[in-house]
């Protein structure tokens, strides 16, 4: 990331902080795949990562916890790169 573009900067730490849930299962696979992967996803990619943020931690604990998936299969999609990325 670059600290030449401080909108981008501020947009980083926002969802990094958007990263940070109340649900502390779901804060641990969030945060690290967020610090290692973001940057790296294409930019529908992060789209999609910083959609996954707006969900409600109780469907994401579901989704990581393999108890579901997401009907949508963006989210799907999503949801297995986090899991795979964290474990990478």
């Amino acid at each position: 990331m670059s600290e030449s573009n401080p909108s981008q900067s501020e947009h980083y730490r926002r969802l990094q902080w958007q990263c940070r849930r109340g649900i502390k299962e779901v804060e641990v696979l969030l945060v690290p795949f967020f610090e290692r992967h973001y940057l790296s996803l294409s930019p529908a990619d992060q789209v999609l990562f910083e959609k996954l943020l707006d969900q409600h931690d109780v469907e994401m604990f579901e989704w990581f916890t393999h108890r579901s998936l997401p009907e949508a299969p963006d989210l799907a999609r999503i949801v297995k790169m986090v899991l795979h990325g964290v474990d990478a």
